[in-house]
């Protein structure tokens, strides 16, 4: 399956470190790859059908180091869809005037759902239909822009219709919240004061926090499998939805 990575900070962060050791998992998820960073109302958004160790879109993201609260990263194993560039993750859609930002690992099975003319599908995945129908019963929930905890018991009682179909395993954001709903693996870290040294997983690579961040700084980060070592990675319980805010994550 795909693999998901996200971030959520109280102040802008660069993901270098992490993103370079989730792309090295692309040997394995080699179907195509995608990156979006929030910056305020803005978003800057990355895709590519190559693998992400060989696409130099992603080159560019480790060597250039945006700064975001909310990133949502994604290496995709094509379980339903072509490995096209219109199917690859993370996908975007507007809604009351923000952009939403979504990305899936998963498989579902017979999801058919009525979808009307605001919100269709570009690519053939489900995870894109999937997001299409939870923008759409969004946007018949509630007429403007939620507050984080509200939307999140909205999320809470659509997502379960959803995951009844297989493996939906996702991260979610409209820039002030990343939302992150696990069926079967999805993992999270809370980073701040005080900082230590981080390595790798995937690779020989280490950084020092401490001498990187402000002892106010605090990031939450969200992936498939845990990306480093002597971290301590919290596994997400199948059918838990978190909302993760200012580097905090909210039950």
């Amino acid at each position: 399956m795909c693999q998901l990575l996200g971030m959520s900070g109280n102040q802008p962060t660069d993901i270098v470190f992490s993103f370079s050791g989730f792309a090295t998992r692309s040997a394995e998820h080699a179907d195509g790859f995608g990156i979006a960073f929030f910056e305020g109302r803005g978003l800057r958004h990355f895709v590519d059908h190559l693998p992400a160790a060989q696409s130099p879109v992603a080159d560019l993201v480790k060597r250039y180091p945006i700064k975001s609260k909310q990133v949502i990263a994604h290496i995709r194993k094509a379980t339903q869809g072509e490995v096209r560039l219109e199917n690859c993750h993370p996908f975007v859609r507007e809604l009351w005037g923000r952009y939403w930002v979504f990305a899936h690992n998963g498989n579902l099975v017979d999801f058919q759902p009525k979808l009307h003319a605001a919100f269709r599908p570009v690519g053939d995945t489900d995870s894109e239909l999937a997001f299409c129908w939870l923008m759409q019963e969004l946007a018949k929930s509630h007429a403007s822009l939620p507050d984080v905890d509200e939307l999140t018991r909205t999320l809470a009682e659509l997502v379960p219709q959803v995951a009844r179909h297989g493996t939906f395993n996702f991260l979610l954001s409209q820039g002030d919240a990343l939302w992150a709903h696990c069926s079967t693996h999805l993992h999270h870290l809370v980073r701040q004061h005080p900082f230590g040294v981080a390595r790798l997983q995937d690779q020989d690579v280490e950084v020092n926090f401490a001498e990187q961040a402000q002892p106010g700084d605090r990031v939450a980060v969200i992936a498939t499998q845990p990306l480093t070592l002597d971290e301590p990675w919290v596994a997400m319980q199948p059918g838990q939805l978190l909302a993760f805010v200012d580097g905090l994550p909210r039950g």
